[in-house]
C-alpha cells in the first residue's frame, strides 16, 4: 500500500489525493457514481485542518447555508488572526454576533475555546483515535452533534469511511441521483451506504460534488 496515499496508526487510516482517487476508482464501477463522474468528472481533493478553527467553522455551518458560514468565518478570521482559543475568548459577545454567531453558538464556541485552553481537549490528539472512539470524545462536547462530529471526521481527520446520515445535502443528493421519490431518511441513508464500504466517505464527497455541480456552484464552495 502506497504509504504517501493511506496513513495507516494500527486500525486508522487517513487518505490523501491519491487515496481519494483509489476510492472513486472503486466506486466509479457502479452506475450511480459512473453517473455522477460522467455528468460533473471528479470532485477536487480539499481538506481541512485539524484543530481549533475547523471545529468551530463547521459550528458556524450548523443550520445555514455553506455561503453564510464562510463569509461569517471569514469575518472571524479578520476579527482574531491568528484565530487560537485564547484571542477568540477575548471577543465580546457584541462583536460575535455581528461576525455571524448565533447567542446559541457563541455558548458552544466559548466552551469549546475554553476546554483547549485549558488543556482539557487537545484536538490534534485525534488523529491517534479509532473512528468511534474520537466521534465519541466530540460528542461529549456541548453544542456538538452527530452532524457535527462526523463533517469533522470527514473533511479534518479525513477518515474514509465515515457517512454523515444527517446531511440534508448529502440526502437530497442521493434522492436525485437515484431518482427516488422522497428524500431518504438517515435509518434509509444508512442501509443504502453498505455497499460502499470502506470508502463511504468518498462515496458521500460524490454526492456533494453532484449536488453542488447541479446547483451550478463550485467545489470550493465545501470542503470536499
Amino acid at each position: 500500500m502506497d504509504k504517501h496515499r493511506v496513513r495507516a496508526e494500527g486500525d486508522l487510516m487517513a487518505y490523501a489525493p491519491q487515496g481519494l482517487a483509489e476510492g472513486i476508482s472503486i466506486l466509479a464501477a457502479e452506475p450511480v457514481f459512473s453517473g455522477i463522474l460522467a455528468h460533473a468528472g471528479p470532485p477536487r481533493f480539499r481538506r481541512r485542518r485539524n484543530g481549533f478553527g475547523t471545529l468551530l467553522h463547521i459550528i458556524l455551518e450548523q443550520q445555514v447555508s455553506l455561503a453564510s458560514a464562510k463569509a461569517a468565518f471569514d469575518r472571524l478570521n479578520g476579527a482574531a488572526r491568528p484565530l487560537t482559543p485564547g484571542r477568540f475568548l477575548k471577543l465580546s459577545d457584541g462583536v460575535l454576533k455581528r461576525i455571524g454567531f448565533s447567542r446559541q453558538k457563541t455558548h458552544y464556541a466559548r466552551l469549546l475555546a475554553m476546554k483547549i485552553q485549558k488543556r482539557r481537549l487537545d484536538l490534534r490528539a485525534m488523529h491517534a483515535l479509532p473512528d468511534d472512539a474520537a466521534r465519541e470524545r466530540l460528542l461529549a462536547l456541548k453544542g456538538i452533534g452527530p452532524w457535527t462530529a462526523d463533517i469533522y471526521l470527514l473533511s479534518a481527520l479525513r477518515r474514509p469511511d465515515i457517512w454523515p446520515v444527517g446531511d440534508l445535502a448529502l440526502a437530497t443528493a442521493v434522492q436525485e441521483v437515484k431518482r427516488l421519490r422522497k428524500r431518504p431518511s438517515p435509518e434509509r441513508l444508512e442501509k443504502m451506504s453498505a455497499p460502499w464500504r470502506p470508502w463511504r466517505a468518498v462515496a458521500a464527497r460524490l454526492f456533494w460534488h453532484h449536488y453542488l455541480s447541479k446547483r451550478g456552484l463550485r467545489s470550493a464552495a465545501i470542503s470536499l
